[in-house]
């Protein structure tokens, strides 16, 4: 893979009580520190797999930022167009780690963070983009603050005017969007997220974000029984490439929630150009069959990891058919709820001995 892929936005210093614990177990006491963000993750990803890397933020200049940026680096991403300042802070996420009919839960610490408060005129986007062939933005930058809508925005616009592919994840998050007093949250959201949605090429979600965002849902989903049609997805696909005519794919997760140890996996991709749908995996009669992820270590990352597993695969000129390109986003993603912590640790060889249908978990000689 030739192609520099970048992603923009904030990274946190994640907080989590060690094994299945709550906060009142843990605290007072030790919580497991790592680090993640949704573009960071991507990033981290496609250098784990092989390719080209960029992330693109802004930190303070603590001894706390430079241990992500020295993690990051030596994962194999390009962290040299950083923006650092002297004041500000890292946001902080605190995490629980569900189990069986209880949920994983979240609690945000970001409110002032250095990209939520840093303004436009701070970047210097030709730096950040000098050599980049794949710009990658999500929802959840934009959702911060006016001003990271803003130079999320503005980057998105000077990426097209470059001639630099650019893919948006919609991540809609619920606990986010408070930046415009009297304004809806979805309705900021769809507000925003239109103009940036607007000149991407893909466009990535979860079997929610759609609905969140934009509104469009496929047709008998429940969500939260469960079970999904898979099938339905191929609507909302086609609804929003009616919506945002420059897209060229658009890609989903298809997560079945049993409970937080058990899911099942899967994923789709619409072209938009020929109109065909490619479902991921598939069994040997051709019918979509999700995997059956037990036991999960993290699902937290999940949508990330098949964001750089179908960026990479795209750029890379044997996985790019769009039916091989989702098999590998997939098996890329399932085996990131395997590994602790928001980054996906798996490698290419192993996503692709997946792909083959080795998945017994045998020791590796």
């Amino acid at each position: 893979m030739d192609k520099v892929i970048a992603g923009f936005g904030e990274v946190m210093l994640r907080l989590c009580p060690p094994g299945r614990q709550r906060f009142a177990q843990a605290l007072p006491g030790t919580l497991q520190a790592t680090f993640g963000g949704g573009e960071a993750n991507v990033c981290a990803s496609v250098a784990m797999l092989g390719g080209k890397a960029r992330f693109l933020t802004a930190l303070p200049d603590n001894t706390v930022a430079r241990a992500l940026v020295a993690q990051l680096r030596g994962l194999g991403c390009d962290v040299s167009r950083i923006h650092y300042t002297e004041e500000g802070r890292m946001g902080v996420y605190y995490a629980e780690l569900g189990s069986n009919m209880r949920g994983s839960s979240v609690l945000y610490d970001r409110e002032g963070s250095v990209v939520a408060s840093l303004p436009l005129e701070a970047y210097d986007f030709g730096s950040m983009l000098e050599g980049v062939g794949h710009l990658h933005l999500t929802g959840i930058t934009p959702a911060l603050s006016r001003n990271a809508f803003e130079v999320t925005h503005a980057l998105a616009l000077k990426a097209v005017e470059k001639g630099i592919t650019l893919s948006v994840d919609l991540n809609y998050r619920k606990k986010l969007w408070n930046w415009e007093a009297g304004t809806p949250k979805r309705r900021l959201a769809e507000r925003c997220m239109e103009k940036i949605v607007s000149v991407a090429n893909f466009i990535i979600g979860n079997e929610e974000d759609a609905l969140d965002v934009f509104g469009i849902g496929a047709s008998g989903i429940d969500v939260e029984s469960g079970k999904l049609n898979a099938d339905g997805y191929q609507e909302v696909a086609e609804r929003l490439a009616q919506r945002f005519p420059h897209a060229k794919f658009i890609a989903f997760t298809l997560r079945e929630s049993y409970s937080a140890d058990h899911n099942n996996w899967g994923g789709m991709i619409y072209d938009c150009q020929s109109k065909a749908t490619h479902f991921a995996p598939m069994d040997d009669n051709g019918c979509y069959v999700p995997y059956q992820i037990h036991s999960i270590v993290d699902r937290f990352g999940g949508g990330d990891s098949f964001c750089a597993g179908l960026l990479f695969a795209l750029h890379t000129p044997e996985l790019a058919a769009p039916e091989t390109a989702i098999r590998f986003a997939v098996a890329a993603s399932a085996l990131k709820h395997t590994c602790y912590g928001d980054f996906n640790y798996s490698t290419r060889c192993e996503v692709e001995n997946l792909m083959r249908g080795f998945a017994s978990g045998r020791v590796q000689r």
